[in-house]
């Protein structure tokens, strides 16, 4: 094997003699890759597992596969039964006679409301998205210091914010509410607004891909002249797209399911979810229509989660949450 020589230039080379050292490094270079890599070509890629143990693997996932799929398709199949193959026991999963009576009933009980449907759905959205938009906005803003930066204090913040992932809703629900009430924003939408600001998850998901990204690179950015906002906006931010693409997944489902809790009390501001829980409240009878408005509020997230999916594993395996 032909190992490469350090070789010193001398100053007094005319350019002729110059470029033909450089010609002959780059052929020693070339002898060299190709007595180091001359036999792998031949060599035989080895399976780490048989065709059999490949079937297995494929069977065992299928099964798995199935079985988290089945709640979903036993949903949107009870919301194509009757009531009378609804309470048939034992129960079938798929339905013999497909009808669509849910929906319409459904249809029906919404236009029959006092409020509009559409004012339940632009509550619904405007909650959403400006809840979305703020946290990712704010989480990416609180992360990008506790990753990039040395201050006082940093290390006390981050185990901080490790511990409060401890703690479920149902701990901070009096503290929350104590404090919603003393900004006075009761009945108001900014009560669930503003607490999805500060979902300590996205500070602990965006901080862990930041701290992936190469100092050197933002090092180079001071050099070529760029401040701090152009380098979080223009450098970072691309970067961890995997990182902002799953907090909107994992918030957008959370705000969207939301009924408005002990927060909101006026007709007008209550979200979708509350009124369609409303309508299906009839017992027994609705049952069949509460399937459908399952299967309907299923259908945006869902979506949006097939969409990014793809990044929320990437980030998962980054941050290292299972």
């Amino acid at each position: 094997m032909i190992k490469k020589k350090e070789l010193k230039r001398p100053a007094n080379l005319s350019s002729e003699e110059q470029e033909k050292m450089v010609q002959d490094l780059k052929v020693q270079e070339l002898q060299w890759y190709k007595e180091k890599t001359r036999f792998k070509k031949y060599r035989r890629v080895r399976l780490s597992r048989s065709l059999g143990g490949d079937i297995f693997v494929a069977i065992i996932l299928i099964a798995f596969g199935m079985f988290s799929a089945y709640p979903l398709i036993y949903t949107v199949c009870n919301s194509l039964k009757g009531l009378d193959e609804i309470f048939v026991f034992p129960p079938r999963l798929f339905p013999r006679n497909i009808t669509f009576r849910n929906f319409v009933d459904l249809f029906n009980l919404i236009g029959n409301t006092q409020i509009p449907i559409s004012r339940y759905f632009v509550n619904t959205l405007t909650i959403t998205v400006f809840g979305t938009a703020g946290h990712v906005l704010l989480s990416s803003l609180c992360a990008y210091p506790l990753s990039k930066h040395k201050f006082p204090g940093r290390h006390l913040i981050n185990q901080l914010i490790v511990y409060s992932l401890m703690f479920s809703a149902a701990v901070t629900a009096i503290p929350s509410y104590m404090i919603i009430s003393w900004l006075g924003l009761i009945d108001s939408q900014l009560a669930i607004i503003i607490p999805a600001f500060g979902f300590t998850l996205g500070i602990f998901l965006m901080r862990q891909f930041m701290n992936t990204i190469p100092d050197e690179l933002l090092e180079a950015a001071k050099i070529d002249g760029a401040n701090e906002y152009q380098i979080f906006f223009m450098i970072v931010m691309p970067l961890v797209k995997p990182a902002w693409l799953t907090l909107i997944i994992l918030l957008f489902q959370s705000l969207w399911g939301t009924d408005g809790g002990a927060y909101l009390f006026t007709e007008n501001l209550k979200p979708l979810t509350y009124a369609l829980s409303q309508i299906v409240a009839g017992g027994v009878a609705r049952t069949g229509t509460a399937a459908a408005v399952t299967v309907i509020m299923l259908i945006v997230p869902i979506t949006v989660f097939i969409i990014n999916q793809s990044k929320m594993l990437e980030t998962m395996a980054h941050s290292g949450l299972k």
